[in-house]
């Protein structure tokens, strides 16, 4: 497999800076059984097919965007394309329209001064996560190095606003979590999670990064567990899912997938918590017309992708065959629960897109 420039900077800059201590990998064996479902052609067909959709919505300006939130949208878009092998400097199609893209998320009047990018598309702090892990994972995949120094400069100033969100004042039962704006005061799991992952991409990278910041964001996760924990940290239930905000009791399948995956990329392989979450979603299998299913599914993917065995097969299976059925014949998807339809076919192919490229391991967050 052909290392992209943002693994090999990630080589070269950064060592090894978990939180807690990273196991062995799992044997190549566990996953085969994954790999071989997502080695199918109609895999490859679907997110080329999809990658074709991306390119036909782009606008004039560079953006990837149908129905607003263009700065996001357009970040979510990159990623999905890097995903599956794309760069910004393949003298290609796709990589022409990610260098466009690229280049319309760095304008200035994109990001305020204070580097938030969730003010300007209104995709508050959803938007700003999704843009600065977008930037943490190319960085060093600029066309030239002015624009390599300007994701770099970007990144710093994403993941230094997202510190002082998470620095706001809030009851113990809500600190170390973010929400909608930066100043807020309270917090959810699905806005934590896009900031949970740009700042241990941005650590991976080099970039500053407190350890204190991750550990309180990790503390903040085992709150959000549907089981109550005890003194030595262990749930009382052994199965329970994740849920919106702490102290609720029953998880769902996209808040339990997003937890799952975001114990992973703190470190967290081995948690309890992460075998729970697994095994839980064994047992809630995704449907394409649950609520918030296309999110849901792309850490799904990622998550039990990184579980191995048993559940990275089985999700493989779900996955594909989920997402190759819900594609429309254009290569677009559009979600099938009323409550992410409005968000448009831009957002749910990317998020289709990435749910399908855990086989190429190309963007280094999802990497274990």
């Amino acid at each position: 497999m052909r290392l992209s420039p943002c693994v090999l900077l990630l080589i070269a800059a950064s060592g090894p800076m978990p939180l807690a201590a990273q196991p062995e990998a799992a044997p190549s064996e566990a996953l085969s059984a994954a790999d071989e479902v997502f080695a199918d052609d109609r895999v490859d067909d679907a997110v080329a097919d999809g990658a074709a959709f991306l390119l036909s919505r782009q606008r004039g300006t560079g953006a990837i965007s149908d129905t607003g939130h263009e700065t996001a949208m357009t970040a979510l878009s990159l990623m999905a394309l890097a995903s599956i092998g794309h760069q910004p400097a393949d003298p290609t199609p796709e990589g022409e329209a990610m260098q466009r893209a690229l280049a319309f998320v760095l304008q200035e009047d994109r990001v305020e001064k204070n580097g938030y990018f969730g003010r300007r598309d209104n995709s508050r702090m959803y938007g700003h996560g999704i843009v600065t892990l977008m930037l943490t994972e190319l960085l060093g995949m600029g066309t030239d190095d002015e624009q390599d120094r300007l994701i770099h400069d970007r990144c710093q100033a994403g993941i230094d606003l997202i510190l002082a969100a998470q620095d706001v004042p809030k009851d113990a039962r809500r600190q170390g979590g973010w929400r909608y704006e930066p100043t807020s005061r309270d917090s959810d799991l699905s806005v934590s999670v896009w900031q949970v992952m740009a700042l241990r991409s941005a650590r991976n990278d080099g970039l500053q990064v407190p350890a204190e910041s991750i550990e309180r964001a990790v503390a903040y996760l085992r709150r959000s567990y549907a089981s109550p924990l005890g003194q030595d940290g262990r749930p009382q239930r052994e199965v329970a899912g994740f849920t919106y905000e702490p102290g609720g009791s029953r998880g769902s399948f996209a808040m339990t997938a997003a937890g799952l995956l975001a114990m992973q990329v703190c470190g967290e392989y081995e948690s309890p918590l992460v075998a729970g979450a697994s095994d839980w979603l064994l047992a809630h299998p995704p449907k394409w017309n649950d609520r918030y299913a296309a999110y849901g599914l792309y850490y799904y993917a990622q998550g039990m992708h990184q579980r191995g065995g048993e559940p990275a097969a089985v999700a493989a299976r779900e996955v594909r065959d989920i997402l190759l059925q819900a594609q429309a014949g254009d290569g677009s998807w559009q979600a099938g629960n009323g409550s992410e339809r409005g968000h448009g076919r831009v957002y749910a192919t990317t998020l289709a897109m990435l749910s399908l490229s855990v086989k190429f391991h190309h963007l280094p967050i999802y990497q274990r």
